[in-house]
C-alpha cells in the first residue's frame, strides 16, 4: 500500500512541474505561488511535525536550533560558496548550483516525505493514510517549486526538468528505503526541522523577493498569500 502511495506522489509531482514548464512565460506568477507554498510548507507542515516528533525528547528551544542552523547552513552555502561578484566569468555556474543546491534541497525534502509515509504505514494503516493525504496534498506544488528554482536560477527546461525527475522519483525511493531500515520519531523530528530551516531560506530570502521583482505587487501577493493558504487548507483537511 506505501509503495502505491509512493507512485501517486510520483503523478502529483511530475504533474505540477509539467504545469510549471508550460507556462513559463508567466513565471512571475509561479514564483508567487510558489514563494508562498514553500513557506506553507516550512511554518504549517514542518515546523509543527518537527515540534511534534522531536519534542518527546528535546524541548521547543532545541529544535528551534535546528531549524536556525538549517536556515544559516543554506545561507552560508548560497551566498559564500556558491555565488560569485556581479560580472564575474563564474556568476552563471554560481546561479546554476544555486538552483540545483535548492532542488536537491526538494528532492531531499520528498525523499523524507517518502520516508514519513513508509514509516507511518508501519505504525498503522489509519496513520499511514493520514500521513499520505498530507504529502500528496503538497506534492504538485513540490513540482512547481523545484522547477521554479532551477528557472529562476538561469536553468534551461531540460534541466530543470532533469530535476522535476528526481523530485517526482524521491518519495518513492523514500517508502521503499523504509523497507530497510526504521528511523525514530525524535531523530526524524530533527531532520525536519533542519529543513524547516531550508525551506523558510528558500521561500523568504530567493523566491519571495524575485516573485514581486518588477512585477504587479498586488497579483503576485496575492499569489504568496494564496499558495501558503492551500498548504495550510489541505494539511488541515487532511488531519481529519
Amino acid at each position: 500500500m506505501a509503495l502505491l502511495i509512493g507512485g501517486a506522489a510520483v503523478l502529483a509531482t511530475m504533474l505540477g512541474g509539467s504545469v510549471a514548464l508550460l507556462h513559463r512565460g508567466r513565471l512571475h506568477l509561479i514564483l508567487g505561488f510558489s514563494a508562498g507554498a514553500v513557506l506553507g510548507v516550512a511554518l504549517f507542515d514542518l515546523l509543527p511535525e518537527s515540534i511534534e516528533l522531536a519534542g518527546q525528547r528535546y524541548s521547543a528551544p532545541t529544535v528551534a536550533l535546528f531549524i536556525g542552523a538549517g536556515f544559516f547552513l543554506f545561507m552560508f552555502l548560497n551566498r559564500v560558496m556558491l555565488l560569485h561578484p556581479p560580472g564575474d566569468a563564474h556568476e552563471s555556474t554560481g546561479h546554476r548550483r544555486r538552483g540545483a543546491l535548492g532542488a536537491a534541497s526538494l528532492s531531499f525534502h520528498s525523499f523524507l516525505d517518502g520516508v514519513g509515509i513508509g514509516l507511518a504505514f508501519q505504525v498503522s494503516a489509519a496513520v499511514g493514510a493520514v500521513v499520505a493525504a498530507a504529502v500528496l496534498a503538497h506534492d504538485f506544488s513540490d513540482g512547481v517549486n523545484t522547477i521554479s528554482v532551477v528557472l529562476k536560477n538561469n536553468g534551461q527546461r531540460t534541466r530543470a526538468f532533469r530535476w522535476l525527475l528526481v523530485d517526482a522519483a524521491a518519495p518513492l525511493a523514500g517508502v521503499a528505503s523504509t523497507y530497510l531500515y526504521s528511523l525514530s520519531q525524535v531523530h526524524l523530528g530533527l531532520v525536519l526541522a533542519v529543513f524547516c530551516g531550508f525551506f523558510l531560506y528558500i521561500g523568504a530570502s530567493d523566491l519571495l523577493p524575485e516573485s514581486h521583482h518588477r512585477h504587479p505587487r498586488f497579483v503576485t501577493g496575492a499569489l504568496n498569500i494564496g499558495g501558503a493558504a492551500l498548504i495550510w487548507l489541505t494539511i488541515h483537511l487532511a488531519a481529519f
